[in-house]
């Protein structure tokens, strides 16, 4: 799982069987100080209740396949999960 911040929407007026009625959003991931890490994805919401600007986390590969209601659909990745709040544990370095 990797953390990322929703930064933007996409627009499908046709989607794959098994995708209908699932939101795609743009996301952007980031590191453990909520920096942005490469390019922004495109994941299906998998929790159905994602936003823009909300911290969320997402999975990759075939995990995010599985993550949605009808499994094995055509998706490489999905947000899993809205963060609430991040706290850096007690005397952790960056790494």
């Amino acid at each position: 799982m990797q953390l990322a911040r929703v930064i933007g929407t996409v627009v499908a007026t046709v989607k794959s069987p098994g995708l209908e009625g699932v939101n795609l959003l743009i996301i952007q991931p980031l590191d453990r100080a909520q920096a942005p890490v490469g390019s922004p994805l495109v994941a299906a919401d998998a929790v159905h209740m994602a936003g823009p600007g909300e911290l969320v986390y997402f999975v990759a590969a075939r995990e995010a396949s599985q993550a949605l209601d009808e499994t094995f659909v055509p998706v490489d990745h999905a947000i899993v999960g809205i963060v609430d709040a991040v706290e850096p544990i007690a005397g952790g370095g960056s790494g």
